[in-house]
């Protein structure tokens, strides 16, 4: 093992190892660790620390909530292993894990990267069918049934309402200190048959906002709110109760992007500044 000397003090040399994770949420409390719950992060700290023989901590590009699943999560954690080897992290934890969630691949990252901070946007996607007979039986973990009439066109027009930066309080439970105005950068649907997706990509979302943006344009879909209602939400300082959350299940969270390797240092301290609106006439707004 490699070490420097600081004064007295030998520091070990570590590695930043960055994962890419998928997980059916159905079963987990969350990402987040938490004592007594199974969680996708609890799950996967436990087996990597007996992989590694010491404790492993995990920073996630998003935290999902409980219900909520992944195809292109990225956590990232540092080890002072000397003989890392991604192909075969990957191929052992695929025997140690649990069969609902895999670590895709391992790969070594400059010590600037950050799964969290170094994010530019996060993508989502929310599925939903049409079917008189809602979800088919192996898709009903992650599809979400709704009415077969929906006017797929108002939706379309309601979600472009919402795009840009705004301050989103109506669509986000409250959490102190955490601020709400993000930048919406997508916002369609897909219509596969029976099938229909929602995609949506922002630089970061707040807490329950997906499953917020979805249930709002639904209600637009079904015929009983109005396209111009969704845009007065923005308005809004605070959380709206006429806003429905639509269920855990349908949503995914499919990709992070990141910036090259010589810009993530940057992007970090982007990220840690305080958002703010910007002037009316700016950006969407």
């Amino acid at each position: 093992m490699t070490s420097d000397a600081v004064g007295s003090v030998a520091v070990a040399a570590t590695v930043r190892v960055r994962l890419d994770i998928s997980y059916d949420g159905t079963d987990f409390t969350g990402w987040a660790r938490q004592p007594e719950l199974r969680t996708v992060q609890g799950v996967l700290e436990e087996s990597l620390s007996k992989v590694y023989r010491e404790p492993i901590q995990l920073t996630v590009a998003g935290r999902t909530d409980a219900g909520v699943h992944a195809e292109g999560q990225v956590a990232h954690f540092d080890t002072t292993a000397t003989d890392f080897d991604g192909g075969r992290l990957v191929h052992r934890m695929a025997r140690f894990l649990p069969k609902d969630v895999r670590i895709k691949d391992a790969r070594i990252v400059p010590p600037e990267f950050d799964a969290r901070f170094s994010a530019i946007r996060r993508h989502y996607a929310y599925r939903l069918t049409t079917a008189p007979y809602g979800a088919e039986p192996l898709q009903a973990r992650s599809v979400v049934g709704c009415r077969s009439n929906v006017d797929l066109e108002a939706m379309r027009e309601a979600s472009q309402k919402l795009l840009g930066l705004h301050n989103f309080a109506a669509f986000c439970r409250r959490r102190e200190g955490a601020t709400t105005v993000r930048e919406l950068q997508r916002f369609d649907w897909e219509c596969r048959g029976e099938l229909l997706i929602a995609y949506v990509s922002a630089d970061a979302f707040c807490w329950s906002m997906v499953r917020s943006l979805v249930g709002a344009i639904l209600a637009v879909g079904e015929g009983r709110r109005t396209p111009d209602w969704v845009g007065s939400l923005l308005h809004e300082t605070e959380r709206s109760s006429s806003v429905t959350v639509a269920p855990a299940h349908g949503l995914s969270l499919i990709a992070v992007d990141y910036p090259a390797e010589p810009d993530l240092a940057a992007r970090n301290r982007q990220t840690r500044e305080v958002r703010t609106v910007p002037a009316a006439g700016c950006c969407g707004d």
